[in-house]
């Protein structure tokens, strides 16, 4: 059964209270009263109407600042607020209708023109909610989907890896995979697609099927990403593209190898406490035929920790604005002061430093780490 839909009636002439109180309950809709302007803004945030009938002509506050300040309330700006008034000027209705008041009704008004206005409005703001809610629906689907195809540590322990993965939409623009490569291979990687709507969130969805059909004995990790690349140049419109790293490691041999599309540099802590940057240039993905892409290979050894990461947790565009390098400069000690740290403690406390608690970024953040 849907609930009765509400209305607050504000009016400081009684009769007009008591004669809109009387059409609109007639009518099967539950009323409450406010006198005056201040009643009405106290009222509003508690009683969540679902339509406001406001006059314009009232001692003290009139109509016009009471909008003003409920429209500015977070917790009462989404409701939809009529004009009613003597004042029938077009100024003045115009006046009301920029301010943000969905509606007008000049008085003497008549019993019909008040429901009609009032049933309409009421339907316009439950399609309006019907309609997001099912955008919020289908978002969290997204989410929720993207979510599942991301690799979880749990179930890869022998990765010896975690992870902190922030998307700045419902959906997320960043990607990262952990995946055997062979059967004494590991492979690590982490994707970041520009954009961020939609259309580059689902261009992860096809980044895990890409990467599983393209590595393995078969592939080298650099034909894996070039292979990706000759895909994507076939997908990606509009100046979208992606950059990308991937670690493939080999922990019998000691060996890391390191395959650089366009992406941040990742970071090597060693068991000894000494950290450096794995910097190796590519061309990034999606955009290019053929591309370059920047090879390292290098020994590790046990107890070292390599951090891949996207360039939306070391960059800040909101508030103190931080560069790139001055936020790598923060990530890289950040791994070492927490190399002491579990992996996935380490991870989380190194993101932090650089995300804070609260906070609105800007872009998807990802940290990455995992130890030899």
């Amino acid at each position: 059964m849907n609930e009765t839909p509400s209305i607050l009636i504000v009016d400081d002439e009684v009769v007009n209270l008591m004669t809109l109180e009387w059409m609109l309950r007639d009518a099967g809709f539950e009323t409450w009263r406010a006198t005056s302007g201040p009643e009405a803004r106290r009222l509003a945030p508690k009683l969540r109407p679902d339509l406001i009938i406001l006059d314009i002509v009232m001692p003290g506050e009139d109509g016009f600042t009471t909008c003003e300040k409920l429209l500015a309330d977070p917790a009462a700006g989404e409701t939809p607020i009529i004009f009613i008034s003597g004042l029938g000027d077009v100024d003045n209705k115009v006046r009301g209708l920029k301010m943000g008041a969905v509606d007008y009704i000049a008085k003497p008004f008549a019993r019909e023109e008040v429901l009609a206005r009032v049933k309409l409005h009421i339907r316009l703001r439950q399609a309006h909610a019907a309609m997001l809610k099912v955008q919020a629906d289908k978002l969290s689907q997204i989410r929720e989907a993207q979510q599942a195809i991301l690799a979880d540590p749990g179930d890869i322990p022998e990765a010896r890896f975690a992870v902190r993965y922030v998307p700045v939409l419902e959906a997320g623009d960043d990607f990262y995979d952990v995946f055997p490569l062979t059967e004494r291979s590991m492979g690590y990687f982490l994707a970041d697609i520009s954009g961020h709507d939609l259309g580059a969130s689902f261009v992860t969805s096809s980044l895990k099927a890409l990467l599983r059909q393209n590595s393995g004995p078969l592939f080298t990790p650099q034909e894996t990403l070039k292979n990706i690349n000759a895909v994507l140049t076939g997908i990606l419109k509009d100046g979208k593209h992606l950059t990308a790293a991937l670690a493939a490691l080999n922990r019998a041999r000691g060996r890391l190898t390191l395959v650089n599309a366009g992406h941040p540099p990742p970071i090597l802590v060693t068991a000894a406490g000494q950290a450096s940057l794995l910097d190796v240039e590519g061309d990034i993905l999606g955009v290019f035929d053929h591309v370059q892409l920047g090879i390292l290979e290098r020994k590790v050894a046990a107890g070292d920790r390599i951090f891949l990461y996207t360039d939306g947790l070391v960059e800040r565009f909101r508030g103190e604005v931080r560069s790139r390098d001055r936020g790598v400069d923060i990530l890289v000690q950040a791994c070492l002061d927490t190399r002491g740290l579990p992996m996935a403690e380490a991870v989380e406390q190194a993101a932090r430093r650089l995300d804070g608690t609260g906070r609105l970024h800007d872009d998807d953040m990802v940290l990455l780490g995992f130890e030899v």
